[in-house]
């Protein structure tokens, strides 16, 4: 899917480069003014958290483009290719590297970097089709849209280019990480809330603007978009660095030679391909992942180390000693407050007092509870000389043996069907 986006992204911009070179360039000028920022956006764009490549002021500046009316009083005439045609020009100049760059790095944009060019240039067209015809055709003159009217109409258009791209970005997400296109949607969705909200509302002023002001507008609106985009720069470097901090801080109990080398991490990719095909976001997907890392922290205050690391061998109440142990450690180190609840439950059974499901329990927690088991126990099958189809459908009999008691039913359907799950070797 992402390769046919890629296809059509550039399938688009070439039609669209001969449909302007047919009829001319209206306004250069103005046209060279919109895309020598694009392209300066383009280059400072910015990784958000979920590895989303932004652009907010190209993407606000070609929006702008897009919805672009009046021009300082006076009537534009560019329409929906040359837009796209901008747009494009505009963004592959920013993709392009810059020489001095060029001995350290490929000449070959990074495919993220592409693959958030091809969503916002046809976010942009999108926008453009809108829009541009309806205010060429002079429609927009035979409707009742003057002063307040037409901002609410550039906010709907706006809006449904705002869905566009997130639905692009969610097919996009979905071809990247497998992630359920649900899921995926809901994340994209969510980010609308932050710097997609500021892109949008940007654009819409920067057009609104420039009918007045003509092309200072830019400038005007891209300074606080600016400031904005610095802000969640920083935000994601902090969130970088929680990161790290975690991986390290996880790494203690394996440098202690309380668990095995590779442990935590192997939990955790299992515990994120199970939450994958669970249909978790991104955001949930980031407090498993953390979760998982620091699941066995809690063994660092037993005097006498576990056998090979093994809490899944251990019984219950030893289990959820350590448990709660490891939650009281990890609600001290500043991570977010789920995770030391996640980890507080994961040793707790699927089902209540009353014998029912207990639907308190966090799903992470369960996802947990199964990945853990599912390395123990395939380390302790490779232990034994048993071979690798033998050792997985020995750790399945298990684990099913416990299924509804120990371990969530919909957790071990989730392991059966994920083909990332896979035993690794210490």
């Amino acid at each position: 899917m992402t390769t046919a986006l890629r296809a059509a992204a550039a399938l688009l911009l070439l039609l669209t480069c001969a449909d302007a070179f047919h009829h001319g360039i209206s306004a250069p000028q103005v046209a060279a003014a919109f895309a020598a920022v694009i392209a300066v956006g383009e280059r400072v764009r910015v990784t958000l958290p979920g590895d989303r490549e932004q652009a907010p002021i190209g993407t606000a500046v070609a929006l702008a483009y897009a919805l672009l009316g009046p021009l300082h009083g006076l009537p534009t005439t560019h329409g929906v290719s040359q837009v796209v045609v901008v747009a494009g020009l505009g963004t592959l100049a920013g993709l392009a590297p810059l020489r001095g760059r060029r001995r350290h790095r490929s000449c070959r944009p990074e495919p993220g970097r592409v693959d958030g060019a091809v969503r916002r240039l046809l976010t942009v067209g999108f926008a453009a089709l809108l829009f541009q015809p309806l205010y060429n055709s002079g429609a927009l003159d035979q409707l009742p849209l003057g002063g307040p009217a037409y901002g609410v109409f550039l906010t709907g258009v706006a809006a449904l280019a705002a869905l566009c791209d997130a639905t692009l970005g969610a097919v996009q997400r979905r071809a990247r990480t497998g992630l359920r296109f649900g899921a995926a949607l809901e994340d994209e969705l969510r980010s609308l809330l932050g710097i997609g909200s500021a892109i949008v509302a940007t654009g819409m002023l920067i057009s609104l603007l420039a009918g007045e002001v003509g092309l200072w507008a830019l400038p005007l609106f891209c300074a606080p978009l600016l400031l904005a985009q610095a802000a969640f720069r920083r935000a994601a470097a902090v969130r970088a660095t929680t990161g790290q901090t975690i991986e390290t801080l996880a790494r203690a109990t394996e440098v202690a030679g309380y668990t095995p080398p590779g442990h935590a991490r192997r939990v955790a990719d299992t515990a994120c391909a199970l939450g994958r095909e669970l249909g978790l976001g991104s955001r949930d997907l980031a407090l498993l992942e953390y979760a998982a890392l620091m699941h066995d922290i809690g063994q660092l205050s037993l005097v006498e180390p576990v056998p090979d690391g093994a809490t899944a061998l251990l019984p219950q109440p030893e289990q959820q000693r350590i448990a709660r142990l490891g939650s009281e450690v990890i609600s001290r180190t500043g991570v977010p407050r789920q995770v030391a609840g996640q980890v507080a439950r994961l040793a707790d059974p699927c089902h209540g007092p009353d014998g029912g499901a207990d639907r308190t329990l966090p799903l992470a927690a369960r996802i947990i509870r199964v990945a853990n088991a599912f390395d123990d126990l395939s380390a302790a099958a490779r232990r034994r000389g048993l071979t690798e189809q033998a050792g997985r459908q020995e750790v399945f009999e298990l684990l099913r043996s416990d299924r509804g008691r120990l371990y969530d039913p919909r957790v071990l359907d989730a392991l059966a069907r994920s083909a990332a799950v896979v035993a690794r070797p210490d």
